[in-house]
């Protein structure tokens, strides 16, 4: 889980001032928090409160997710889902933003079985990304934290996720021509590939990020891959806990006290 927020926090000053390569500051004073960590943490207090009801789920993460939204105004909302967050009666719209992917990652934890893992991502996504498009990036991202929590080589991973997205190219390929792209079919195979060419956790964030983009949703997907599989240095995870605010915090630690994270 906190792999995600690491990634946006990380990706969060070069979201409209790309860095197109590996080398740069991890961790910046000039960091933050966006709107992927805000919402992935929403999504883990809802993920608290199931009970194995699924429809009554949908209603937690709708009202989570609007809650907490809310506190957070200025986190980087895109302009619908602003519109989606000031509705006394919130509804999907239709999305296939990257939003369904960045805030999904505690679905991995979740559940021991692969089609609960899916069933919460979907829900999760749908509550505002109910375009098909949307559906699937939320639903590969939970299955890629799933496989490597569960200790799936990363052939077995790049084999299921192959069934969602093709990234038949290296990041060096599209690193030079790779743009901004808010959506789950731009966003989803450069946060895979930038996953699958990695070699430790920090390696898959400097991957994520050099490509460009959408830095900071880039990096929290990749984030979220990249720590079940390989888990976080604790020196670095301690760094990163100090951008979190308070309320926040306490909900990341009470997902964690519940579904403890791999830690190196």
């Amino acid at each position: 889980m906190l792999g995600a927020i690491i990634g946006d926090i990380v990706g969060s000053r070069f979201e409209f001032r790309n860095r197109k390569s590996k080398d740069f500051q991890f961790l910046h004073k000039n960091c933050f928090i966006t709107d992927d960590s805000v919402l992935s943490i929403a999504v883990c207090k809802s993920l608290l409160q199931f009970d194995g009801d699924y429809e009554k789920f949908e209603k937690i993460v709708t009202r989570n997710i609007w809650e907490i939204g809310r506190k957070y105004p200025g986190s980087g909302f895109g302009g619908r889902f602003a519109m989606w967050l000031r509705s006394d009666d919130p509804k999907p719209y239709g999305s296939f933003g990257n939003g369904s992917a960045m805030r999904v990652s505690g679905c991995g934890y979740a559940s021991d079985s692969e089609e609960a893992v899916k069933r919460l991502a979907r829900i999760t996504s749908g509550v505002t990304h109910n375009h098909p498009e949307g559906l699937k990036g939320g639903e590969a991202t939970a299955v890629a934290v799933y496989l490597s929590r569960i200790g799936k080589s990363m052939d077995e991973i790049a084999l299921a996720l192959s069934k969602y997205y093709e990234f038949d190219f290296t990041l060096d390929d599209v690193r030079p021509r790779y743009q901004f792209d808010e959506t789950c079919q731009g966003t989803m195979p450069v946060a895979i590939k930038a996953f699958l060419e990695s070699t430790s956790y920090e390696d898959a964030i400097r991957n994520a990020i050099s490509v460009g983009g959408d830095s900071d949703t880039i990096g929290a997907i990749t984030g979220a891959m990249a720590e079940a599989y390989f888990g976080i240095p604790q020196a670095l995870r301690q760094d990163a806990l100090q951008y979190i605010p308070k309320d926040l915090l306490e909900i990341l630690e009470a997902f964690e006290e519940k579904y403890p994270p791999k830690i190196i």
